[in-house]
Protein backbone atom coordinates (compact mmCIF):
# COMPACT_ATOMS: atom_id res chain seq x y z
CA UNK A 1 0.00 0.00 0.00
CA UNK A 2 1.50 3.37 -0.99
CA UNK A 3 2.41 5.96 1.63
CA UNK A 4 2.39 9.65 0.71
CA UNK A 5 4.26 12.35 2.62
CA UNK A 6 4.16 16.11 2.17
CA UNK A 7 5.58 19.16 3.93
CA UNK A 8 3.48 18.39 7.04
CA UNK A 9 5.38 15.14 7.71
CA UNK A 10 8.54 15.40 5.60
CA UNK A 11 11.23 18.02 5.00
CA UNK A 12 13.11 19.00 1.88
CA UNK A 13 16.03 21.42 2.22
CA UNK A 14 18.29 22.92 -0.42
CA UNK A 15 21.71 24.18 0.67
CA UNK A 16 23.59 26.76 -1.41
CA UNK A 17 27.14 28.01 -1.00
CA UNK A 18 28.46 31.41 -2.06
CA UNK A 19 31.64 32.18 -3.98
CA UNK A 20 33.34 35.07 -5.73
CA UNK A 21 35.39 38.13 -4.74
CA UNK A 22 32.49 39.65 -2.78
CA UNK A 23 31.38 36.42 -1.13
CA UNK A 24 32.24 37.86 2.30
CA UNK A 25 29.15 40.08 2.09
CA UNK A 26 26.85 37.21 1.03
CA UNK A 27 25.44 34.19 2.84
CA UNK A 28 25.36 30.46 2.42
CA UNK A 29 21.68 29.51 2.60
CA UNK A 30 19.27 26.81 3.68
CA UNK A 31 16.02 26.87 1.73
CA UNK A 32 12.93 24.75 2.33
CA UNK A 33 10.58 23.41 -0.29
CA UNK A 34 7.11 24.33 0.93
CA UNK A 35 4.93 22.24 -1.39
CA UNK A 36 5.82 18.69 -2.36
CA UNK A 37 4.70 15.08 -2.18
CA UNK A 38 6.75 11.92 -1.81
CA UNK A 39 4.93 8.69 -2.63
CA UNK A 40 6.59 5.45 -1.49
CA UNK A 41 5.21 2.07 -2.51
CA UNK A 42 6.40 -1.11 -0.80
CA UNK A 43 9.87 0.42 -0.19
CA UNK A 44 10.58 -0.34 -3.88
CA UNK A 45 9.12 2.62 -5.77
CA UNK A 46 9.45 6.32 -5.03
CA UNK A 47 7.91 9.28 -6.82
CA UNK A 48 8.47 12.82 -5.58
CA UNK A 49 7.00 16.06 -6.92
CA UNK A 50 8.18 19.52 -5.85
CA UNK A 51 6.70 22.93 -6.71
CA UNK A 52 9.57 25.05 -8.03
CA UNK A 53 8.11 28.33 -6.81
CA UNK A 54 7.64 27.06 -3.24
CA UNK A 55 11.26 27.42 -2.12
CA UNK A 56 11.57 29.65 0.94
CA UNK A 57 14.69 30.92 2.70
CA UNK A 58 14.86 29.34 6.16
CA UNK A 59 18.08 30.91 7.27
CA UNK A 60 21.64 31.78 6.44
CA UNK A 61 24.27 29.19 7.28
CA UNK A 62 27.50 30.27 8.93
CA UNK A 63 30.24 27.67 9.24
CA UNK A 64 27.64 24.92 8.96
CA UNK A 65 25.37 26.39 11.65
CA UNK A 66 21.98 28.04 11.28
CA UNK A 67 21.98 31.83 11.58
CA UNK A 68 18.35 32.93 11.78
CA UNK A 69 19.21 36.60 12.40
CA UNK A 70 21.49 37.20 9.40
CA UNK A 71 18.74 38.09 6.89
CA UNK A 72 15.83 40.50 7.05
CA UNK A 73 12.41 39.43 5.77
CA UNK A 74 12.79 41.70 2.75
CA UNK A 75 16.12 40.04 1.86
CA UNK A 76 14.56 36.60 2.11
CA UNK A 77 11.68 37.61 -0.18
CA UNK A 78 14.14 39.04 -2.72
CA UNK A 79 16.18 35.80 -2.73
CA UNK A 80 13.02 33.69 -3.06
CA UNK A 81 11.85 35.79 -6.00
CA UNK A 82 15.26 35.49 -7.70
CA UNK A 83 15.28 31.71 -7.23
CA UNK A 84 11.79 31.26 -8.69
CA UNK A 85 12.08 33.82 -11.50
CA UNK A 86 15.74 33.92 -12.56
CA UNK A 87 17.23 30.57 -11.50
CA UNK A 88 14.50 27.91 -11.73
CA UNK A 89 12.29 29.79 -14.22
CA UNK A 90 9.30 28.43 -12.31
CA UNK A 91 6.69 29.78 -14.73
CA UNK A 92 8.15 27.67 -17.55
CA UNK A 93 9.17 24.75 -15.31
CA UNK A 94 6.69 24.72 -12.40
CA UNK A 95 7.38 21.18 -11.21
CA UNK A 96 10.46 19.15 -10.30
CA UNK A 97 9.87 15.38 -10.49
CA UNK A 98 11.88 12.37 -9.30
CA UNK A 99 10.94 8.76 -10.15
CA UNK A 100 12.99 5.88 -8.84
CA UNK A 101 14.18 3.22 -11.25
CA UNK A 102 15.83 1.07 -8.59
CA UNK A 103 15.72 0.82 -4.78
CA UNK A 104 17.98 -1.75 -3.08
CA UNK A 105 19.26 -2.46 0.39
CA UNK A 106 17.97 -3.54 3.75
CA UNK A 107 18.27 -2.61 7.37
CA UNK A 108 19.16 1.04 7.89
CA UNK A 109 20.38 1.82 4.37
CA UNK A 110 18.82 2.02 0.90
CA UNK A 111 20.50 2.76 -2.43
CA UNK A 112 18.14 4.78 -4.61
CA UNK A 113 18.55 5.45 -8.32
CA UNK A 114 16.17 7.28 -10.57
CA UNK A 115 15.42 10.03 -13.03
CA UNK A 116 15.11 13.67 -11.99
CA UNK A 117 13.37 16.21 -14.19
CA UNK A 118 14.54 19.69 -13.18
CA UNK A 119 14.28 22.87 -15.24
CA UNK A 120 12.95 20.80 -18.15
CA UNK A 121 16.00 18.53 -18.23
CA UNK A 122 16.02 14.87 -17.21
CA UNK A 123 19.11 13.33 -15.60
CA UNK A 124 19.95 10.11 -13.76
CA UNK A 125 20.63 10.60 -10.03
CA UNK A 126 21.78 8.27 -7.29
CA UNK A 127 21.68 8.64 -3.52
CA UNK A 128 21.84 6.64 -0.31
CA UNK A 129 19.03 6.92 2.22
CA UNK A 130 20.08 6.30 5.81
CA UNK A 131 17.83 5.54 8.77
CA UNK A 132 18.38 8.21 11.43
CA UNK A 133 16.25 7.53 14.49
CA UNK A 134 12.63 7.62 13.28
CA UNK A 135 13.37 9.08 9.82
CA UNK A 136 14.88 8.18 6.46
CA UNK A 137 17.30 10.86 5.23
CA UNK A 138 18.71 11.08 1.71
CA UNK A 139 21.01 13.73 0.32
CA UNK A 140 22.10 14.40 -3.25
CA UNK A 141 24.44 16.93 -4.85
CA UNK A 142 23.09 18.52 -7.99
CA UNK A 143 25.28 20.40 -10.43
CA UNK A 144 22.97 23.15 -11.68
CA UNK A 145 24.51 23.50 -15.19
CA UNK A 146 23.80 19.78 -15.81
CA UNK A 147 20.11 20.77 -15.77
CA UNK A 148 20.55 23.91 -17.88
CA UNK A 149 20.47 26.16 -14.82
CA UNK A 150 22.77 29.16 -14.67
CA UNK A 151 23.81 29.58 -11.00
CA UNK A 152 22.78 32.94 -9.54
CA UNK A 153 25.32 35.71 -10.10
CA UNK A 154 25.35 39.41 -9.26
CA UNK A 155 27.68 42.39 -9.40
CA UNK A 156 29.35 41.30 -12.64
CA UNK A 157 30.06 37.84 -11.25
CA UNK A 158 31.92 39.00 -8.15
CA UNK A 159 29.12 37.50 -6.06
CA UNK A 160 27.62 34.16 -7.05
CA UNK A 161 26.30 30.82 -5.93
CA UNK A 162 28.45 27.73 -6.46
CA UNK A 163 27.20 25.49 -9.29
CA UNK A 164 26.63 22.52 -6.95
CA UNK A 165 23.77 22.55 -4.43
CA UNK A 166 22.87 19.90 -1.85
CA UNK A 167 19.31 18.67 -1.53
CA UNK A 168 18.31 16.79 1.65
CA UNK A 169 15.01 14.95 1.95
CA UNK A 170 13.79 13.51 5.25
CA UNK A 171 10.65 11.37 5.62
CA UNK A 172 9.22 9.40 8.55
CA UNK A 173 10.45 5.81 8.76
Amino acid sequence: MPITHDATTAQCHVFTLKEGMLSAIAHDLRLSVGHFTVRIEDDQSIEARFEARSLRVDCAMKQGREDFDALRSSQKREIEDNVARSVLHARRHPEIVFRSTRVTGEGSQREIEGMLVLHGTERHVRTTAMRQDDRWVAEVRLHQPDFGIEPYSAMLGTLKIQPAVRVRLSVPA
